[in-house]
């Protein structure tokens, strides 16, 4: 069966979403137009909207919509200290946790040759630019932990040679609450080389 043209271009439309196929795509869509218009404007008014004034942070690229984002905004946080993640994703989760008070650089991605993204798609010039300046004390490196990630940190690590610049990796291994035998080899193998001395007060 075709569709009518502006249901079909709302279907494609829908596709572009990751995880989403041509029947959830026609699903979504369906469910839209059938019970809910009110909520589908709203939701093209948002998407308009966010489409144009979103922007990203000339400081730490992170989502921005004038100018600084409301991290490298304040002037609270350990202006010094930089965690460097891949999306702004990543930064939700780091301020979750409640044990981060410095700043952030949002990669946008990670290296990827074959995908041929390297060190500029991903802004790593300007944080070369940053590092140079002085303007950074200690950099964490909170890539993930793929080849890529890996990659990344590694390039990271390069731009901090000759320089005063402590970096350091976040911490990996077993989760809370994981037991040991459903932990995979390879992320038990982190879990021993960054194992730390327990305090005699334990």
């Amino acid at each position: 069966m075709k569709h009518a043209p502006l249901v079909q271009d709302l279907i494609n439309a829908f596709t572009c979403l990751p995880g989403v196929g041509a029947r959830s795509a026609q699903r979504m869509s369906y469910w839209l137009l059938e019970r809910n218009r009110q909520g589908g404007s709203r939701l093209a008014t948002a998407l308009s909207a966010a489409m144009e004034g979103v922007e990203h942070c000339p400081q730490c690229r992170n989502f921005a919509e004038q100018g600084l984002c409301p991290v490298c905004q304040d002037q609270r946080r350990e202006q010094g200290l930089l965690c460097v993640v891949e999306s702004p994703a990543d930064v939700l989760a780091v301020e979750q946790s409640g044990e981060y008070r410095g700043r952030y650089f949002v990669l946008m991605g990670h290296l990827s040759p074959i995908d041929g993204i390297g060190p500029r798609d991903i802004g790593l010039d300007l944080l070369e630019q940053q590092i140079s300046s002085g303007a950074v004390a200690e950099i964490i490196l909170a890539t993930s932990t793929t080849v890529e990630g890996e990659a990344t940190a590694h390039y990271i690590l390069d731009l901090t040679r000759n320089t005063d610049v402590s970096v350091s990796r976040i911490a990996q291994g077993v989760p809370m609450g994981g037991e040991l035998e459903f932990v995979d080899g390879v992320t038990l193998a982190h879990a021993l080389r960054g194992r730390q001395k327990v305090p005699p007060s334990f």
